[in-house]
């Protein structure tokens, strides 16, 4: 059975909503990465009380916990007063650490304030984590069942020393293997639907099944057990993808593809030796910034206003296919035609009808009409990400 783990973030701007607390989202994926399952999150401000309060409900009921920020200079920075007071650790000068302190100074041919001086002050007993980094070194120590590492709440300081000491000690530690994660990345479908045609299907004992939702896709995880065999997750995982059909895009953690949609249109346009080039209405431009650096979308135009009707869309097409270079070299013109000119895109009531054109060589091959709705962000987004998903399954039936 894995270790319980939990990491702890301090700091008033956090609690305050000030500075989104990406240290915990980084830390949570690098201790699942080792086999590490985080089961809590918590955050308190610069309050020394309940910081105490705190570390002794944690020493009590968790095996290993990541505490970031409070290690600076400044009379907000509690955690090493925090952690001598709970854990009845008085604070006790550090020469090497304070050393390490003013060397960090010198370097930058700065005088060192005196305020400093009790970052280089740590809790009795505990093991110094030095910091190349910064100013503050971190510290680690066994409270209870408890093992403890504390380290600054800067980012790039955090990383550093969870890499070079702390990572190291917890595989010593704990002998835990990474469970195994498949995400199925999906387009054009939420999650309920998903649930729903997921519904027949019967999951073993220890599968466990989870969903994220995004602005350009959804993500179905299957999270396998450590010691289930690979042939087994292959074979489960073609069943799930099966069961929800076409508007499965990507499958990841089964070859080692990543990638997003735009990796995947790019995928297909270069096994077909073809370029892209793009006429947009209602997406002004979201569709062409989302496929920004790609070396096959060669040319990309917007529509001035909603009024693109019908009868222009073969010369947008051949437009475009003259500005990229021929329409041999273009291959794929990808035109959106938004239907109803009549409607306010911002009014959040009224959805929007668009059609979807893809020129193949100059031949207007494949149609797609869609209806956007939502704010007018929201029908930006969807009419890009649709467009481009229509892009895909086109490209896909000229392979069949």
């Amino acid at each position: 059975m894995p270790p319980n783990v939990e990491i702890f973030s301090q700091g008033e701007e956090l609690v305050r909503g000030q500075v989104v607390d990406s240290n915990a989202a980084w830390l949570s994926e690098q201790l699942v990465g080792i086999g590490l399952p985080v089961r809590r999150h918590s955050t308190v401000g610069d309050n020394l009380t309940d910081l105490i309060a705190l570390l002794v409900e944690i020493a009590q009921r968790a095996d290993c916990c990541i505490c970031t920020g409070g290690l600076g200079p400044t009379v907000d920075d509690l955690t090493a007063e925090a952690v001598a007071t709970a854990f009845d650790l008085p604070l006790e000068f550090d020469s090497q650490a304070y050393q390490q302190i003013a060397a960090w100074f010198q370097r930058r041919n700065r005088p060192m304030p005196e305020s400093n001086r009790k970052q280089a002050m740590l809790p009795r007993g505990s093991i110094r984590l030095d910091n190349h980094w910064g100013t503050a070194p971190g510290f680690a120590l066994q409270q209870g069942r408890c093992w403890f590492a504390f380290v600054p709440g800067v980012p790039y300081e955090m990383r550093q020393l969870f890499r070079e000491s702390i990572l190291p000690r917890l595989q010593s530690r704990y002998q835990c293997q990474p469970e195994k994660q498949v995400v199925i990345k999906t387009v054009g479908i939420g999650e309920s639907d998903i649930q729903q045609r997921l519904a027949d299907i019967d999951f073993p004992e220890g599968i466990q099944l989870g969903f994220r939702a995004g602005s350009d896709e959804i993500q179905t995880k299957l999270l396998f057990p450590a010691a289930c065999p690979d042939a087994e997750i292959e074979i489960f995982t073609r069943k799930v993808v099966q069961q929800l059909g076409d508007v499965v895009f990507l499958v990841e953690g089964l070859t080692g593809e990543t990638g997003t949609l735009v990796t995947v249109v790019g995928d297909l346009l270069r096994q077909r030796g073809k370029n892209l080039a793009l006429f947009e209405t209602l997406s002004h431009g979201l569709l062409a910034s989302k496929c920004l650096g790609q070396d096959w979308l060669k040319a990309s135009l917007v529509a001035p206003g909603q009024e693109f009707v019908r009868q222009n869309a073969g010369q947008a097409a051949e437009r475009l296919a003259s500005v990229s270079g021929g329409p041999g070299r273009a291959g794929y013109v990808l035109v959106q035609l938004c239907q109803d000119c009549g409607q306010d895109p911002a009014d959040v009531k009224s959805a929007v009808t668009l059609e979807n054109i893809l020129f193949v060589d100059g031949e207007a091959r494949y149609r797609q009409q869609i209806r956007v709705s939502g704010t007018l962000k929201r029908k930006q987004n969807q009419a890009a990400i649709r467009a481009l998903d229509f892009i895909r399954r086109s490209l896909l039936q000229e392979t069949d």
